[in-house]
């Protein structure tokens, strides 16, 4: 088993007053699997995604990763975790304006004390996967929509994730260019066999996956 929960709640506090944000969550996700966690605004998503992409911490209950309880590791030990095993994508790109494209997918590496040619050589694979190799000099100002994702995705794979955690991954793309960025996930997923989390509150974009999970009032079923 590649990702594990167990019996996860999360809590959050205001003065005595206490309210559940996830509530007894239990969930197995295998290696090689795509995942879609779906769920209106309010109903637990983002927590769990912080929880899944080990960016928060659970209130009770154990996150395990192959079989390693990681639920209350420090700071700095998740971040180690996360910079060796997940690989993000998100809504907004967050790359770095000022930076060029081969630069900013560099970056996760920097963390990894890469020495910097095989930093480059590393990310010139990644821009051969996402089809992008004419870009690399490029600002993101320069780049349209869809190829400022294709250089997030290409950052989320320079270190080899075992997991691809991505949130709202289309949400910012026209229906062309998000339906380009899907189908670079399913590649991955389905050729690379790299295992996919995708995170929406788009109840189309959720039946991508093969496999569904609804969140709703902090509790997760299955479709």
């Amino acid at each position: 088993m590649l990702l594990q929960l167990k019996n996860i709640t999360k809590s959050y506090f205001s003065g005595p007053s206490k309210f559940d944000a996830l509530k007894d969550v239990s969930l197995n996700i295998d290696k090689g699997q795509f995942v879609s966690i779906t769920g209106p605004s309010g109903s637990g998503k983002s927590t769990l995604m912080h929880i899944v992409g080990l960016l928060d911490n659970p209130t009770s209950g154990q996150v395990l990763l192959e079989g390693k309880d990681i639920s209350q590791l420090k700071e700095t030990q998740l971040a180690e975790i996360r910079n060796d095993t997940l690989g993000f994508v998100f809504q907004q790109f967050n790359l770095l304006s000022k930076t060029s494209s081969l630069e900013n997918v560099m970056l996760p590496l920097l963390y990894s004390n890469v020495p910097l040619s095989e930093r480059k050589s590393k990310a010139l694979e990644m821009f051969k996967k996402v089809n992008l190799e004419d870009k690399l000099k490029n600002f993101p100002s320069q780049l349209s929509g869809g190829q400022q994702q294709r250089v997030a995705i290409a950052r989320a794979l320079i270190n080899n994730p075992k997991i691809i955690l991505a949130d709202e991954p289309t949400g910012n793309l026209d229906s062309k260019t998000g339906r380009e960025a899907i189908n670079l996930l399913h590649h991955l997923n389905e050729k690379e066999k790299r295992t996919v989390i995708l995170v929406t509150h788009d109840q189309d974009l959720a039946k991508e996956a093969k496999r569904i999970l609804v969140i709703k009032d902090g509790k997760v079923t299955e479709k």
